[in-house]
């Protein structure tokens, strides 16, 4: 890679994801159902034109959870290059929320034990998100493809 190509930006899809929990030791959990990423997370999604990132991850916990939250606290990133587009997710977390939890298109939501929450069948990377959260070393996770298959790096 030339230096001009190395200097020429990427381009970015930004997105995020938020854990919110209730100081009980439960995490609401979402089950991701009909869409390419499937699998146990936490809800979240894209970042829309002119949305601040804070308010991109307010309205999608929103729209997935029906909770609406407040001072969700960055606390870390993780990203990988996908068909020649620098993937960003931003990481937070939260206990203050209000409203009733309900069911999106996105699928089931719900409380649950942190514990029993890694014992499920959690989507693709969750493993490093859950590091990122439950570190305060860790904030920082670059999966880079190597031989056909991403490995991760965690900072």
């Amino acid at each position: 890679m030339s230096q001009d190509e190395k200097r020429k930006p990427d381009a970015v899809c930004f997105t995020n994801m938020c854990m919110v929990y209730d100081g009980k030791g439960r995490i609401l959990a979402l089950d991701k159902e009909n869409d390419t990423y499937t699998g146990t997370t936490f809800p979240g999604g894209h970042v829309e034109k002119g949305e601040t990132f804070q308010e991109a991850v307010i309205r999608e916990v929103r729209e997935e959870t029906g909770l609406e939250i407040e001072n969700p606290q960055l606390c870390g990133v993780y990203h990988w290059i996908k068909s020649g587009v620098h993937q960003v997710l931003f990481l937070y977390k939260t206990q203050e929320y209000k409203g009733t939890l309900r069911r999106s298109e996105e699928g089931p939501v719900y409380w649950i034990e942190r514990e029993a929450f890694k014992k499920k069948e959690l989507a693709g990377g969750m493993e490093y998100v859950l590091k990122i959260m439950e570190s305060p070393q860790i904030n920082e996770c670059y999966m880079r493809l190597e031989n056909g298959k991403y490995v991760e790096t965690l900072y």
